[in-house]
């Protein structure tokens, strides 16, 4: 059977075919005939300079600009570089980007063979001299018969030797400055002293603890206070800025009231010195009394040095603001469990209670569950019977009443899940019921109501016996008692006890 193709499907057939042979052909003939560029990756690096004219300076008429030329053997490309210079502030770099370069009008281009030491080169209107040249462009100009012109070095600049000449000085004779020598001298030199204000005297006044730094640079002074957390004051602990700080006013100015004088300088007789500031001793300022009690190490080194007849007498004093407060707990008032009752008092935004990872990991889904009827002087309790199950992951207690036909009582949950306190125990630091605390025939209250335990689970005993240690002698014996099983056939089947907690239910719980 033949299938005839329309005359333009097989036109583009045909020249898809030719198309996808040829470019098998071509790509064979590369791979076989050509080989690698004899001289890729392999420049000839000569280097040189060319001097430009500077017009309308009268420092310089001319600079002499360094230059590096390269020349790629591969393909007879040129480029043209010049090597930066710090703070030069010529645009510099790459002057001529790579290609073939023209030798004259002509069309004539550069070849490597053209190129020489000491010859002089003009590209694009600018002249550069080839002056040396590096190692491998040298070898390789000999290696092709070659012989270089000797090596040249590059004219300095006179500009820049110019700049490199150290400037003539000229010293201006100026009066002894005694401002400037103090603070080169006793800059950054602070005395400290640590002491009391006293504001006992003012309406609810105390004694506060403040610093008092004396500067020597220029013999101020400033006063800070210092802050105890939740102190409740105010985050401003700068009680004088710094400043002069007069010690004694002229007599004009006394009659003026001081509490709006302003003190000029020309008002002022004497101001504080190092000398008034004794340690051990009591200093106004301000119309405040400062008892300084102590100073730092600098200070005492300064005095000893400076001032040798002012002795230092520190002592020491109680700086606290404020007397510790004892945390008092309120008593429980019923509301929820005493743990999380307590969160309340320890934080503004409380967390739950913590509890231990560790043995809710171990005791996990391990529960101890008991038979136990109801205590009650009521004919009507007689025939209740409950299911006491105590969580070792967490020492809580809940119980199930089971239900019974035509009791009138509705069976369910008696108590939620619920740590519950032993009778007589306090209220601030309650004692809770343990596995110890449980036996066969014993009464456990819960919050009012009394149980007695007449049976329990296999496991209870089994687990028991693996704690026997911690676990009093008549709580086993009435477990052992009940089971019908001595002490050393328990524990030959103590294994058997680890099994699942509810894998086999209350099978031997009486009905």
């Amino acid at each position: 059977m033949y299938i005839y193709l329309p005359l333009y499907l097989s036109i583009n057939l045909s020249f898809y075919r030719l198309i996808i042979s040829l470019s098998l052909s071509l790509s064979h003939y590369i791979l076989t005939n050509l080989s690698p560029l004899p001289f890729d990756l392999q420049v000839l690096r000569f280097y040189g300079y060319f001097r430009q004219e500077v017009l309308h300076s009268p420092e310089e008429h001319f600079r002499i600009r360094p230059v590096v030329i390269y020349y790629h053997l591969e393909d007879n490309s040129m480029c043209v570089t010049e090597p930066p210079v710090e703070n030069s502030g010529i645009p510099q770099g790459k002057l001529i980007k790579r290609q073939r370069l023209p030798k004259n009008q002509c069309g004539d281009l550069y070849h490597w063979k053209d190129l020489n030491i000491g010859m002089d080169m003009s590209l694009f209107g600018t002249v550069y001299r080839i002056t040396h040249c590096d190692a491998f462009t040298q070898g390789f100009m000999e290696s092709q018969g070659i012989e270089l012109n000797e090596s040249e070095s590059i004219p300095n600049d006179p500009y820049t030797i110019r700049r490199v000449q150290a400037q003539q000085t000229h010293i201006t004779p100026y009066d002894h400055n005694h401002q400037l020598e103090r603070f080169l001298a006793l800059d950054r030199q602070v005395l400290r002293f640590y002491a009391l204000w006293d504001d006992s005297d003012s309406l609810y006044g105390e004694k506060r603890p403040v610093m008092l730094h004396y500067y020597l640079v220029d013999d101020s002074v400033d006063i800070c206070e210092h802050h105890e957390a939740n102190s409740g004051r105010d985050p401003f602990p700068v009680l004088l800025h710094r400043q002069k700080v007069p010690k004694h006013i002229k007599s004009s100015c006394e009659p003026f009231p001081s509490c709006v004088l302003e003190v000029s300088p020309q008002d002022v007789k004497e101001y504080f010195s190092p000398q008034d500031f004794r340690v051990g001793e009591e200093v106004t300022l301000m119309g405040r009394r400062f008892l300084l009690y102590d100073c730092d190490d600098f200070t005492r080194k300064y005095y000893e040095q400076n001032h040798p007849d002012i002795l230092l007498k520190p002592f020491t004093v109680d700086t606290r603001t404020q007397q510790d407060i004892t945390k008092v707990i309120p008593p429980y008032n019923g509301f929820g469990s005493l743990e999380d009752s307590l969160q309340n008092c320890l934080s503004l935004i409380p967390e739950p209670p913590k509890k231990d990872v560790i043995k809710l990991l171990e005791n996990d889904n391990k529960v101890l569950r008991y038979m136990a009827r109801l205590d009650s002087q009521n004919p009507l309790d007689e025939g209740r019977r409950f299911i006491l199950s105590y969580y070792l992951s967490d020492d809580m207690i809940s119980i199930f009443e089971k239900s019974t036909r035509n009791s009138g009582i509705i069976g369910g949950k008696f108590l939620e899940k619920t740590c519950v306190p032993k009778p007589g125990s306090s209220v601030e630091n309650p004692e809770y019921f343990g596995p110890a605390d449980f036996s066969i025939g014993g009464t456990v209250e819960v919050f009012g109501h009394r149980f007695v335990l007449m049976d329990a689970d296999r496991y209870v005993l089994s687990y028991l016996e693996s704690l026997s240690h911690h676990i009093p002698e008549h709580t086993l014996s009435s477990l052992r008692q009940k089971f019908g099983v001595s002490k050393t056939s328990d524990q030959e089947e103590q294994h058997e006890g680890k099994k699942a907690l509810f894998g086999c239910g209350l099978c031997n719980l009486q009905s």
